[in-house]
């Protein structure tokens, strides 16, 4: 299914959900995360927003259940849409911070990274990854949209707001 096919006017997600990615010093925090939907993957810290959370307030929550920190200097920086048949129809939120309080932990749910930007491992994340996460680490804020089956990326549309 392409990403034209799809009336993202009327287009209701399955979930609301967050990602967070700590830049500094020319490196970039990510995870290897443990269980759940992309279990093996690498990522940044996120999940499901709760009730009565924005989705920044999530992204914190979630970084900080995931790997014990706090991220300083959060920022707004993508919308991403996710439709699938066999997968959640996900509307993400996703965040920057440029400094965090506490030390990266490993939990039951994530195993923490830290990467080059320029060696960022996007051979063993999420196929759109690659296709909105440098403009973010350039400071860009992107809005894109992706169709999946069987966890493989069919389609994508990114459009870059600003630098």
């Amino acid at each position: 299914m392409k990403v034209a096919d799809i009336d993202w006017n009327t287009w209701v997600p399955q979930e609301i959900a967050t990602l967070m990615f700590v830049i500094k010093g020319g490196q970039i925090l990510l995870i290897r995360k443990k269980r759940g939907l992309g279990a093996g993957k690498i990522n940044g810290p996120g999940g499901r927003l709760e009730a009565g959370e924005s989705p920044r307030e999530c992204a914190i929550r979630e970084t900080r259940e995931e790997l014990l920190i706090d991220p300083v200097n959060v920022e707004f920086a993508a919308e991403l849409f996710f439709h699938a048949e066999d997968m959640p129809r996900i509307h993400g939120f996703v965040f920057t911070a440029t400094n965090y309080d506490g030390t990266p932990t490993e939990t039951e749910e994530a195993i923490p990274l830290w990467f080059s930007i320029e060696d960022i491992p996007y051979g063993e994340m999420w196929e759109d990854d690659i296709h909105w996460l440098p403009q973010v680490i350039e400071g860009c804020v992107v809005d894109a949209w992706f169709t999946f089956a069987a966890e493989s990326m069919l389609d994508y549309k990114v459009n870059v707001r600003s630098v």
